[in-house]
């Protein structure tokens, strides 16, 4: 799958839908009949990120859902970085499977789609059967480990860098989104990304807004108020950490388990922070047979 516009071919579809205020551009696949799964993209990416992941998901039997998230690629991108409240964030993902008459729903997140999951996981119980959660941090304990442990605290300098005005989308966007582009590479495995792809990734960013807001998931997240207990999650959780990640270290992963009601925490040795796209194989059985373990 080398080309995000050629949808047709693998029979994956094109939509939108108005959820919680925003309009979201929406891939998906499967049978609309068959349990929503919903699949959350990270940063700096769009619903492309799943493109190893959407047809096997569907051919196990679930009606795949993908969402640009908001503020990414050609969903609507609020530019106050109050719109980008975790609580707001998490809201979205429920309105989207109310908009599919969802009751129930799987779920599959990755980096900042993976910290949206842990907050929907924590906030609506309810509505989820089981949930996988890749290379992205609980929110209440990113901060909390990042003042333990001081290699953390040194590998999340970004963090604190994105949170200034302007400065951030200025280096990151120049010379084609040279900085963006070197993010990426840089935290990955030399072939982790086929040709061409960063491309498309850029063509994404191209959108006007779209580095702001895609910045201001992480200024919102430093400004809430975290409460004096972290959240915990009641649905069964399988938390897949690449060993090779270079923005978040195992306690980071160990920390959020602690938090589950039922959880299990599963290293993926020689993967990077981008392990969907470098072992796809691997994680697409992983989670089939997660998910598949509560139909």
């Amino acid at each position: 799958m080398n080309d995000p516009q050629s949808l047709l071919q693998h029979g994956w579809r094109e939509t939108s839908k108005t959820v919680n205020g925003v309009n979201l551009h929406i891939v998906e696949a499967g049978k609309p009949g068959d349990p929503l799964l919903v699949l959350l993209h990270g940063f700096p990416e769009f619903w492309w990120a799943w493109r190893h992941q959407i047809t096997p998901l569907a051919e196990a039997g679930y009606h795949v859902v993908v969402p640009d998230q908001r503020g990414y690629n050609t969903s609507d991108r609020p530019q106050a970085v109050a719109d980008y409240h975790i609580d707001i964030l998490a809201a979205d993902v429920i309105a989207l499977a109310d908009a599919y008459g969802a009751d129930r729903f799987d779920m599959v997140g990755h980096d900042w789609g993976a910290v949206i999951g842990w907050w929907v996981a924590a906030k609506y119980p309810e509505r989820l059967k089981r949930v996988v959660l890749m290379d992205g941090p609980h929110p209440d304990v990113w901060g909390r480990q990042a003042l333990k442990h001081p290699t953390q605290a040194l590998k999340s300098t970004y963090v604190a860098f994105f949170q200034l005005p302007w400065v951030p989308e200025a280096t990151l966007g120049s010379f084609d989104f040279a900085g963006l582009k070197a993010m990426i590479q840089g935290s990955a495995h030399k072939d982790s990304f086929e040709p061409g792809a960063l491309e498309h990734y850029a063509d994404a960013w191209r959108h006007e807004g779209s580095v702001t807001a895609m910045l201001n998931y992480y200024r919102a997240l430093r400004q809430r108020d975290e409460g004096s207990e972290p959240a915990r999650l009641a649905p069964p959780t399988l938390i897949l950490w690449a060993g090779e990640d270079v923005f978040l270290e195992r306690n980071v992963a160990e920390a959020g388990l602690a938090l589950c009601d039922e959880g299990k925490l599963e290293i993926v040795e020689g993967a990077s922070h981008w392990l969907h796209i470098e072992q796809p194989e691997r994680i697409n059985a992983r989670v089939i047979e997660w998910l598949g373990e509560g139909r």
